[in-house]
């Protein structure tokens, strides 16, 4: 005879659940469903904070999140009947969201939406419809998009200030460690890092700035110009030597034919000065000012280099600046930098859409590691002098 075969109750996470959702819950379910009922009140209230402050598709987009955020709180509200009343506070990711939503309505906020998005336990939930899992991967690519052109208008000077911060704070605290090794006084161990701060700052924003500088003069000298407006009507059609022109942004001969007698008056166009044509053969008003905006600006990125490095840079010196001197001030640097360098981890990791904890770590590594390594060589270096 045949084993019965299993219900979806006896799903891994709902093997301890004896009723299944039509019958009477048990305490367990219902502790469940009152946390998930909360925190989908917590995300619908969250997407409609959000739409208020935005317009157009954008607005529309978040107010469709927020009425399917409704329908599954709709869902568990029906599971869990009487109980459903005064449901629990949502978790603490979804008040940050919706307080950070209230103050600043930024990136920052989607992609943490995001990622409360990709978290959703609801796939591995037998009480849990499959079209609402099927929702919660939905809305994380939605919230995706919608993150997207905020990240790549802060990609960056942001990368300039989070790149700017690190290298000071690890830069220094080395230098810091390095020299503190030594039998040196703390007032030379200070004047040290005062110095690397000094140098390392300006170093930092000019390689910045001549960085994006070249990076944006690289891609506009590869831009397409309006020159082809100008020359069209001079150009023999016999010889035409604007197809050249096409062919090289990438279009096929056809096309590129066939743009070039447009060009020339041949064809019907609706061409306009104020246009120009893009390898594709669509055309789109020319905004010089939104041109690879996710390389940022050659003096903001500049400015972000020195500030952020300098900021960084100044909390390893911080003990010796209040008169902590010896290995107590070495140690209560690092104590410092390495809060400041999970800081900074976990907000690239918020942007990025990975796991805050485990970019804070691995910066924490990273600044800890070279730390440690100067620190060995200038003992070693003390005691070769000495």
């Amino acid at each position: 005879m045949n084993e019965p075969r299993p219900t979806p109750d006896d799903d891994p996470g709902t093997a301890d659940d004896a009723a299944s959702a039509r019958a009477e819950p048990t305490p367990r379910q219902i502790r469940r469903w009152r946390r998930y009922l909360a925190d989908e009140i917590a995300e619908g209230r969250l997407y409609a904070d959000l739409a208020a402050r935005r317009s157009g598709s954008q607005r529309r987009i978040l107010e469709g999140l927020a009425e399917a955020e409704r329908r599954h709180q709709q869902h568990w509200e029906q599971l869990l009947g009487e109980h459903a009343a005064d449901p629990p506070r949502p978790s603490a990711h979804r008040i940050l969201l919706r307080l950070m939503a209230r103050l600043f309505g930024s990136v920052f906020v989607l992609a943490l939406a995001q990622r409360a998005e990709g978290d959703s336990p609801y796939a591995q939930d037998a009480d849990a419809p499959p079209g609402m899992a099927a929702d919660e991967a939905i809305h994380e690519e939605v919230v995706r998009g919608l993150a997207a052109e905020g990240r790549e208008r802060l990609a960056g000077n942001f990368r300039a200030a989070v790149f700017g911060a690190n290298d000071g704070l690890v830069s220094n605290l080395a230098l810091v460690m390095g020299i503190g090794a030594t039998s040196v006084s703390s007032s030379v161990v200070l004047a040290t890092g005062v110095a690397g701060l000094l140098a390392g700052a300006l170093s930092m924003a000019a390689g910045e700035f001549v960085s994006v500088r070249s990076q944006r003069e690289l891609l506009e000298a590869s831009s397409p110009t309006q020159v082809t407006l100008d020359a069209a009507r001079h150009l023999d059609v016999d010889a035409n030597e604007l197809e050249l022109v096409y062919l090289a942004r990438g279009m096929s001969p056809e096309d590129a034919h066939h743009r070039a007698m447009e060009r020339m008056g041949h064809f019907p166009c609706d061409c306009n000065p104020s246009f120009s044509a893009h390898p594709d053969g669509a055309q789109g008003p020319v905004d010089r000012s939104e041109e690879h905006h996710a390389i940022g600006n050659a003096w903001g990125a500049s400015l972000s280099s020195f500030c952020f490095f300098a900021s960084g840079a100044l909390i390893p010196i911080l003990p010796f600046l209040v008169g902590v001197t010896g290995l107590t001030a070495l140690l209560i640097a690092c104590g410092l930098v390495s809060v400041a360098l999970m800081l900074t981890g976990g907000v690239v990791g918020l942007l990025s859409g990975s796991s805050p904890l485990t970019r804070g770590l691995r910066q924490l590594a990273i600044g800890l590691g070279a730390a440690g390594v100067t620190y060995i060589v200038g003992s070693l270096l003390d005691v070769a002098v000495t």
